[in-house]
């Protein structure tokens, strides 16, 4: 097998049990279908790691896990350290937020090494190699060092802030110098990729032309990849999970009152707390719509051992406790606050259901709950997206109804539109961000992005890896969700 996708997080084919997040459930169906070697944390960490700490090997669909023991020494710090609470602040331009300890970056370059002699397990010479996201800013750099020529490439799932955010990250220069071993690296929205040419130019001198920059490395192309989702297939699981008992009660629980959702992790950069003052602000706002709609918003706690998203946890509880207090009665909740996970299938059920998909972030690298809210919908009686516009998917899906998150008045009045939209205009603006999902599926951003590496550098040995791989995902009306 010659393609190895690497991440921290996988993601197992269970049907009845929650995704892990957003990058394992999109990069899950693509994986069983192409054949790829997937590499990743087991979940678990060891005392005196070796290369050799492949837990678990097992098959998925056409393609394999291959699961690694990180090691305990440095697990904290490049996990819950490092990376969360200094990377993923930043890239969500959220400095203020960065709580970082002095052996933090040395934890996470020291598991970047760890990933970077794991992976030699799987190098010969038609190997192509595709990193997942920012735990694994610097991994290329660590195999370049261990003598590997094959090419590497790097997507990051998240934003791409300014210049002026990034450099407060601790080491910012040492890595994204670091980042100019791969060969390829891929962004979300051209927004990203332009703030990653200027810290270039501006930081490093460095010259970009038509997305091309040398390096001590070599030539490394930038560009824009947006993500996908599995469209049709997405669509078709949400006509079946009609029937599925959770999506039932959720309907006969509605007594014919109508219902927006949102899915999310606790997280800041999602403006969770926004969003339910927005929906406090409509009830004050139109005291008729009481009784009439309510939220149900899901939000899967995570990183629970970093301050700030524990405080967050805390926060919404007490808000939403408040708004349900103030406008709920005896027989009606405003807020319907669930803090689990469900599975794919059941979620697929539950925007089908609702009048009202509410996707809100303060900033989000693309939020693939936008599209697969869109592609679950009934297509005579479709509900209707309200979208923040500081989300990679209003950049196609641009017939939503945009907001700041920021604007609460403006959110509660654009969600009361939503509610009082007319069918018509309903399907239109469904079908037209249908014609865009289906232009940019999960299919089309995996064989794009694999054909673009293949041709960033000359194979080995004439290899011919991509096509075995590409075809097969091109293919009209590839259904992964079977």
């Amino acid at each position: 097998m010659d393609l190895v996708v690497v991440s921290n997080r996988v993601a197992r084919a269970k049907a009845n049990e929650p995704m892990t997040g957003g990058l394992a459930a999109a990069l899950l169906p693509v994986v069983e279908k192409s054949g790829a070697i997937w590499v990743g944390s087991s979940g678990r960490v060891r005392d005196n790691a070796t290369k050799d700490s492949f837990a678990e090997i097992e098959s998925l669909g056409a393609g394999a896990l291959a699961l690694l023991d990180l090691p305990a020494a440095h697990y904290g710090g490049y996990y819950e350290g490092f990376a969360n609470s200094a990377l993923w602040p930043a890239l969500h331009s959220r400095t203020d937020l960065i709580r970082v300890s002095r052996d933090d970056y040395q934890s996470y370059r020291e598991v970047n090494t760890f990933m970077a002699r794991a992976l030699m397990r799987f190098r010969k010479p038609s190997a192509m190699f595709w990193i997942q996201d920012y735990h694994f800013l610097a991994l290329g750099a660590e195999m370049r060092d261990l003598g590997v020529q094959n090419p590497l490439g790097f997507f990051l799932h998240t934003p791409f802030p300014s210049r002026r955010v990034i450099a407060g990250v601790p080491h910012h220069r040492e890595l994204i110098e670091a980042m100019l071993a791969y060969d390829l690296i891929g962004f979300q929205t051209d927004d990203d990729c332009e703030n990653f040419a200027t810290y270039l130019r501006t930081d490093l001198g460095l010259e970009v032309d038509g997305g091309l920059v040398t390096s001590r490395f070599g030539t490394s192309r930038i560009a824009t990849f947006p993500i996908g989702i599995d469209v049709d297939g997405f669509s078709a699981q949400a006509q079946r999970a009609a029937s599925h008992p959770d999506v039932s009660r959720l309907r006969k629980s509605l007594h014919g009152e109508r219902l927006a959702i949102g899915v999310d992790r606790v997280d800041y950069s999602k403006g969770l707390v926004n969003r339910i003052s927005a929906f406090d602000r409509l009830f004050e706002m139109q005291p008729s719509l009481k009784r009439s709609v309510s939220l149900l918003q899901i939000a899967t706690p995570s990183r629970g051992g970093i301050e700030a998203y524990s405080n967050l946890q805390d926060e919404l509880s007490k808000q939403v406790t408040e708004v349900n207090g103030r406008h709920g009665e005896v027989d009606w909740t405003p807020i319907r606050y669930l803090s689990k996970g469900f599975s794919q299938t059941v979620l697929a059920g539950f925007y089908r259901a609702a009048q009202v998909g509410v996707v809100t972030p303060l900033h989000d690298g693309m939020n693939l709950v936008a599209k697969e809210y869109v592609a679950a919908q009934n297509p005579i009686d479709p509900g209707v997206l309200v979208l923040s516009k500081f989300a990679g998917a209003a950049n196609e899906l641009d017939t939503a109804l945009l907001v700041n998150p920021h604007d609460i008045d403006g959110m509660a009045r654009t969600i009361a539109t939503a509610l009082s939209m007319p069918a018509t205009e309903r399907r239109m603006r469904w079908e037209a961000m249908m014609v865009k999902l289906r232009a940019g599926t999960i299919h089309s951003w995996f064989a794009d992005f694999i054909e673009a590496l293949e041709n960033s550098r000359d194979m080995a040995a004439g290899a011919a890896l991509p096509s075995a791989i590409v075809r097969p995902l091109r293919a009209a009306g590839a259904r992964l969700y079977n």
